[in-house]
């Protein structure tokens, strides 16, 4: 199984790699992510040349089901922050 990152070990491994303190490595990090976050939400498309597109992706309305009842349920249109990757692994 893959390796899971958490956002602590990311800035550990960041300010390793930059030679860069780990405070002031999270307080980028933090900002790249709040950035991110925020553009997207006004609709803007962020492209990472070698790295990937972050983009709001729309999800239609549908039906699902409760798992415990098995009753028929009403899901609502929502939007979320989509990434997709330009790295072939």
């Amino acid at each position: 199984m893959a390796e899971v990152l958490s956002k602590t070990a990311l800035v550990d491994k960041v300010a390793e790699a930059s030679g860069v303190s780990k405070k002031d490595t999270k307080a980028v990090v933090d900002a790249l992510l709040e950035t991110v976050k925020g553009e997207v939400k006004k609709d803007a498309e962020i492209r990472l040349i070698g790295f990937g597109t972050f983009k709001k992706a729309q999800r239609a309305a549908r039906k699902g089901r409760n798992p415990q009842t098995g009753e028929v349920i009403d899901i609502a249109a929502s939007e979320s922050l989509a990434f997709k990757s330009s790295v072939k692994y």
